[in-house]
């Protein structure tokens, strides 16, 4: 299961996609709809996460930097 590895509490919007970027921040880009390009990314939160090899960062439901094991080599 996910772990939480910060505690940021960021509001996400409708119509954008949230990551956490190679800087260890939160960024977000607008989604592409229906023939439409996406946006460029911008930063909404300064977090400076360090990342660690083989875990997959992402923002949970609450908004927070959580932490997951990648699936390798499954057969």
């Amino acid at each position: 299961m996910a772990q939480k590895v910060q505690k940021v509490g960021v509001k996400k919007d409708k119509g954008y996609l949230y990551f956490v970027d190679k800087n260890g921040d939160v960024s977000r880009a607008k989604m592409a709809r229906g023939g439409k390009k996406g946006g460029k990314p911008e930063k909404v939160a300064k977090v400076g996460v360090k990342k660690e090899k083989g875990f997959l960062y992402f923002l949970d439901k609450q908004g927070d930097i959580s932490r997951a094991k990648m699936a390798r080599g499954r057969k």
